[in-house]
């Protein structure tokens, strides 16, 4: 059984020496996006608007969305100016977009990129293909990537009939039998660490594929989960650098001068513990104060507006990525690790 993440957050935040959270940041980012979700310019239908999303609701886009988060971390190069770049559709993307970019132009070219069945025996050469870069720069962790798919695309041909939507199915529409499922099932999936000598878990990935499902189903269908807030946010490099920006999170002078630096944190490091469970936690806590806003207006608890975790998440990344060149001025941390 899956590690209750929230548990671990909280922890780890009543613990933390390097990472404090803030109530009124907390305030503040509940006030923006209570009003993003009152004026409708944010919902559960964001992720989809997104271009290169899709758009359909059936097995093949469960088959697209399972690739996309076996690999859906470690994008950063060590020079930001030297950058992994997909080119499609007359577009260049970097960072997440590229991994996303990448998967849509090997279907177009008739790769049977998200077929079990395919990148259960890919090769580094097939993969390195894929993800042909228009610089020099190649996409991060490329063995691990090979070693991500090969596990997940064998397991889910064993384990659930060549299909990840039997997983789900098997699942009862439960988000916390399907965390378990799928932490259970694939070792990749599995983001876990010990803080204080307690075994704390993340599942950034995890978390985020079966989000993404819920997503790009509008909680419909496949995506139709009646425990949907057992989900939290996805605990990464860029969410945390957005809730420091916005003045939720500060760090210590001594993390703050780590990552001014540049100097990587090593997986399992207690700065890399506390940056990514005081997230966590701080999100849970930004979504009480926008629960306790919405259930003291009568007007907003009559529109049964859908909001937790996960829409918060997909709000400070897009917020993050709007105002790229602004949050900048605050160093991310850097981390090489499949798991986010």
């Amino acid at each position: 059984m899956a590690i209750n993440v929230r548990q671990s957050a909280e922890l780890i935040s009543k613990l933390a020496q390097h990472v404090q959270i803030h109530n009124q940041g907390v305030k503040d980012v509940a006030n923006m996006i209570v009003k993003a979700l009152q004026s409708n310019a944010y919902s559960i239908k964001s992720w989809k608007q997104h271009e290169l999303h899709p758009k359909d609701m059936n097995e093949a886009t469960i088959d697209w969305i399972l690739v996309l988060d076996t690999l859906n971390f470690s994008f950063w190069t060590p020079n930001p100016d030297q950058k992994f770049v997909v080119s499609y559709k007359g577009k260049t993307y970097t960072g997440y977009w590229s991994l996303v970019a990448a998967i849509d132009r090997a279907l177009d070219e008739g790769i049977p990129f998200t077929s079990p069945q395919f990148y259960a025996d890919i090769t580094v050469e097939q993969f390195e293909s894929i993800f042909r870069s228009e610089t020099d720069t190649k996409i991060p962790l490329i063995d691990a990537r090979v070693r991500n798919l090969r596990e997940v695309g064998k397991k889910v041909v064993e384990n659930f009939g060549g299909s990840f939507v039997n997983c789900i199915k098997k699942c009862n529409q439960s988000a916390a039998a399907l965390l378990d499922c799928i932490t259970g099932t694939f070792d990749c999936f599995n983001d876990t660490s010990i803080f204080q000598g307690t075994q704390v878990g993340f599942y950034k990935r995890a978390q985020i594929l079966i989000a993404d499902i819920w997503a790009c189903f509008e909680g419909k269908g496949l995506g139709s989960f009646h425990d949907i807030d057992h989900i939290t946010m996805f605990a990464d490099y860029r969410i945390p650098q957005v809730l420091t920006f916005m003045k939720v999170l500060t760090y210590s002078d001594t993390l703050m001068k780590h990552l001014k630096d540049g100097s990587e944190i090593k997986p399992g490091d207690v700065m890399e513990l506390e940056i990514r469970g005081s997230s966590i936690w701080a999100v849970e806590l930004i979504y009480r104060e926008i629960k306790s806003q919405i259930e003291s207006n009568d007007q907003l608890r009559q529109r049964d507006l859908i909001f937790n975790s996960i829409i918060i998440d997909f709000y400070l990344w897009d917020y993050c990525k709007e105002y790229r060149s602004e949050i900048e001025i605050i160093p991310m941390h850097k981390t090489r690790t499949i798991f986010y």
